[in-house]
């Protein structure tokens, strides 16, 4: 039997978030779901959900029953996806969508920024042992201190100082990108990339880091370098 992580895959899409199913019994795919929820609850805080449920034909009980179990963790139900006709009948008699919505051509030159449409503002700095999560992109009004960690499933832009980890694309979006006035950071993640320690410079400028061919691009506004990375186990 296939393990609970394996059963459903989360993604962003342009409404928020994307669950979709691997092969199993319906209560094996919602017991997966909410396990991850459950494991990373601060991520998935105040998150907008999409479930592709496939194939299943879900009544109206279950679709209750699943909405409320992820209303008790903050998480709102939006749209289920599904080829049941029964299903997706069950889904527009609770009020859900049964589409997701298609990016705008401007939207689409951009590419696919799952994160790009929702972003969590702090306006203070963020001191050892404090840990944001969120869904979408971080923008910091502040320094992140060493000992401070921000988890991003999109772009974190931090205006001051940072010393702390920064992941931006926690949800494999290899695309995101780490901006900072001073980018001296303890570690920097994206996707499933990682850097190694970063030292403190005499004259910071403003850096912008993203992941380039085999690595990972750190580079000042005007004069690029490159930072290596290995990648995450």
């Amino acid at each position: 039997m296939a393990s609970m992580n394996s059963l459903v895959q989360i993604k962003g899409v342009r409404d928020g978030l994307l669950a979709a199913f691997d092969d199993a019994p319906w209560e094996e795919q919602r017991s997966a779901l909410l396990s991850q929820i459950d494991e990373r609850p601060a991520f998935f805080q105040g998150a907008r959900l999409a479930v592709d449920v496939g194939s299943q034909a879900l009544k109206v009980n279950e679709l209750v029953a699943l909405r409320d179990n992820l209303s008790e963790r903050n998480v709102a139900l939006w749209a289920v996806l599904s080829e049941s006709p029964l299903t997706e009948q069950t889904a527009q008699l609770l009020g859900l969508a049964t589409r997701l919505s298609k990016p705008q051509p401007e939207e689409q030159k951009r590419g696919d920024a799952a994160a790009e449409d929702t972003a969590l503002f702090i306006t203070k700095t963020l001191r050892s042992g404090k840990r944001i999560e969120y869904p979408g992109n971080v923008v910091v009004l502040g320094d992140v201190n060493a000992g401070a960690e921000i988890v991003a499933g999109g772009h974190v832009v931090v205006w001051g100082r940072v010393r702390g980890m920064i992941h931006a694309g926690a949800n494999g979006d290899s695309s995101a990108v780490i901006c900072a006035l001073d980018l001296s950071a303890t570690q920097l993640r994206i996707a499933d990339k990682v850097s190694a320690m970063l030292k403190p410079q005499k004259h910071p400028k403003p850096e912008v880091a993203s992941i380039n061919g085999e690595g990972f691009l750190q580079s000042e506004l005007w004069h690029p370098g490159e930072l290596y990375l290995q990648d995450m186990s």
